[in-house]
């Protein structure tokens, strides 16, 4: 018997679906983070972790490890060589590796034409018109990731401290930014510059919380950013399409705020990206598999 391995890795775990020649998920395996931008050999570890849990799951012999043709979206698979080093050193019969982002888009999208933009810490833009796929943006918290979380957190900070020096108007979320650093700008500044991503990410539920009591500030911001989101779309999204997909925890957040032109075109996501690996292997394997088994 074959199977099928549809594999979702990122920064904070990795999941492995484990199906059938017809796309059946028979059972699913989670384990630690699997960026492999990050860390090679620890993704490794974790995603044939994760693939082990599937088996075991499914109540199938782990033997069958070596057999499986997988799909894997992993974050980190973009950039230089990470994505032909880590296929090398698989055990499986056969892999594709592929961007986290390519999976998350054939789930949400399945086999039409469409655009995703993924919005969590980052950012990142993804259309597919017939069989190309384009990939915008996502460089980065430093010179990329318009509307993701690490920029937000970043403009309410620059803003706090403009209004601190009287330079743009204060709000009562700037008041409740500066209690929440002691009134004292310099710790923002030293916050700032050791933060990571996820460290300005954690002050994103402050600029949603206060917009929704119309806070100028955060109205202002937020604004800001789906500008910017809205800018990409016109750039990546060709006027036929009719279909898109806001992704990540702040995708739906971001919805009610497009313009009507956008939201018209909002559809849910059909499926999440483990899905779409799952997907994705049927179509790359599941016919070269059958032929296969009945030689």
């Amino acid at each position: 018997m074959t199977y099928l391995l549809g594999i979702d890795g990122g920064g904070t775990g990795c999941r492995a679906a484990l199906a059938d020649l017809d796309g059946r998920i028979l059972g699913i395996g989670k384990s630690g983070s699997a960026n492999i931008m990050t860390d090679m050999n620890k993704a490794k570890h974790n995603i044939l972790d994760a693939v082990e849990a599937a088996f075991t799951s499914a109540g199938i012999d782990k033997s069958f490890i070596n057999s499986s043709s997988a799909v894997l979206g992993l974050a980190g698979a973009n950039v230089g060589n990470n994505a032909a080093n880590l296929k090398a050193s698989l055990p499986f019969k056969n892999a594709m590796v592929f961007s986290d982002g390519l999976i998350a888009l054939q789930g949400a999208i399945g086999n039409n034409d469409g655009t995703v933009v993924i919005l969590g810490t980052g950012s990142v833009f993804i259309t597919r018109s017939g069989d190309k796929v384009r990939f915008a943006g996502g460089w980065g918290f430093k010179v990329g990731d318009l509307g993701g979380g690490a920029r937000l957190g970043q403009h309410l900070l620059e803003e706090t401290l403009l209004a601190y020096d009287h330079f743009h108007p204060s709000s009562p979320l700037t008041d409740a930014v500066m209690q929440h650093y002691e009134n004292n700008p310099h710790k923002i500044v030293q916050f700032a510059h050791s933060a990571t991503p996820s460290d300005f990410g954690t002050l994103v539920p402050m600029i949603f919380n206060y917009a929704a009591q119309n806070d100028a500030v955060a109205l202002a911001i937020l604004q800001t950013a789906v500008d910017q989101i809205e800018k990409g779309l016109d750039a990546i999204m060709s006027a036929g399409q009719t279909r898109l997909s806001l992704l990540g925890g702040l995708g739906p957040l971001y919805e009610k705020r497009l313009s009507p032109r956008y939201q018209e075109k909002l559809q849910k996501p059909l499926n999440d990206a483990l899905t779409g690996a799952v997907q994705l292997a049927v179509s790359n394997f599941a016919s070269k598999a059958a032929e296969h088994t009945h030689v």
